[in-house]
């Protein structure tokens, strides 16, 4: 599948349009739309919609075209499906929360978050179902076997004992990927994690070493034995489908590495969750898109490639900025998705590697809410 959500637009310029079979294909109309002929919708064309409402023909068409847009991330929806449209795809275009708006205090509406998260949701099943075997089947019962997923290696690197046990309950719940952890335990002795790591549902192994933080997480991944290696921090929260999230993209775009879009933040001392779209000078932060960054704990590549980079900088901080400035260096090609599936913890500022002071990201929120307030695809409890 080569369509990307490349392009996706947190805020829609304009309002919804239809979708409808035109007796030998599917054709958008809607005020501002340019005429087009039933075949492959122009997507730059559909991006600045708020979505498309599926007007369903009266017999069985096609789909492909329909599930081309759900791979783009355009946002569809329809009260009610027939019967011949496949379960999973059917239930989620009756999801239409999405489409009432919320106000949820702070500072704007989330009903553009709402309508990004169903955008995800769509992206996750016209993946699934393009990779089941014959024509979009009724449901996910050919999905991929736990046997060809896609092997990851999650390296950490922690100073923080206390934190191993549930940083390995979030990488224990990822979906449609099979992961192992290798973790390199900066100055901390394995007994400090002893009774976390032989109690995890998933393969560990640890490293001792109080070498800089570059280089502990270097001999972290000489232990990574999966096709991936992706980074991950011990102290922020993951949604479970972040590493097929991560995956997906790369998938789609055949970027060299990519990860997340730092924008959630749970400010603990405050206990209160940010979400930034904006930089401090006010220009846009936006997903689904190249960029020459992303969320240092969401940096995923091929092992291979990672080897071929040469691993990250033996520094003792600022180690995920090194890297990918160096591997863009390289050539690597570099692609920022959606970070809803991500929240960062901020505590004091001398306790992280990126140091700003907590007033930073009340200045550049967007949103605003008291308490742990993720997005819904965290699944948080």
């Amino acid at each position: 599948m080569t369509v990307t959500p490349c392009g996706f637009r947190r805020t829609p310029e304009k309002g919804m349009a239809r979708l409808r079979w035109a007796g030998h294909g599917w054709t958008a109309e809607g005020e501002g739309l340019p005429a087009a002929l039933p075949g492959r919708l122009d997507l730059p064309a559909l991006r600045p919609l708020r979505g498309l409402e599926v007007d369903w023909p009266d017999g069985p068409v096609p789909l492909g075209e329909i599930v081309r847009l759900a791979a783009a991330g355009v946002p569809l929806t329809a009260a009610e499906a027939p019967a011949w449209v496949p379960a999973p795809l059917a239930e989620l275009l009756a999801d239409r929360e999405w489409l009432a708006g919320e106000s949820a205090g702070g500072l704007r509406c989330v009903a553009d978050l709402r309508r990004e998260e169903h955008s995800v949701r769509l992206r996750r099943v016209a993946a699934r179902l393009a990779a089941t075997p014959g024509e979009f089947p009724s449901s996910f019962a050919g999905e991929v076997a736990s046997a060809a997923r896609p092997k990851v290696s999650v390296v950490m690197s922690t100073k923080r004992p206390h934190l191993v046990a549930e940083a390995l309950a979030q990488m224990a719940r990822q979906r449609h990927v099979e992961v192992e952890a290798v973790i390199g335990l900066h100055g901390v002795p394995y007994e400090a994690v002893r009774a976390a790591v032989e109690s995890a549902p998933l393969p560990v192994s640890c490293v001792v070493s109080q070498a800089p933080f570059g280089e502990v997480l270097n001999l972290a991944a000489a232990r990574a034995g999966g096709d991936y290696l992706v980074k991950w921090d011990d102290d922020d929260w993951y949604g479970p489908e972040h590493l097929s999230d991560l995956l997906l993209a790369m998938r789609a775009t055949g970027a060299d590495i990519v990860g997340a879009t730092g924008e959630f933040f749970y400010l603990e001392p405050l206990n209160t969750t940010i979400r930034r779209t904006t930089f401090a000078s006010g220009a846009a932060y936006p997903s689904e898109v190249w960029a020459d960054h992303v969320a240092g704990g969401t940096i995923l590549l091929a092992a291979a490639k990672f080897r071929s980079l040469g691993g990250f900088p033996a520094l003792p901080r600022a180690v995920d900025k090194a890297f990918l400035k160096a591997a863009q260096a390289q050539g690597a090609r570099i692609y920022r998705t959606h970070g809803l599936g991500y929240v960062l913890r901020r505590t004091l500022s001398d306790e992280h590697t990126w140091q700003l002071p907590l007033s930073h990201f009340l200045k550049v929120a967007a949103n605003q809410w008291r308490g742990f307030r993720p997005s819904r695809l965290m699944e948080a409890a």
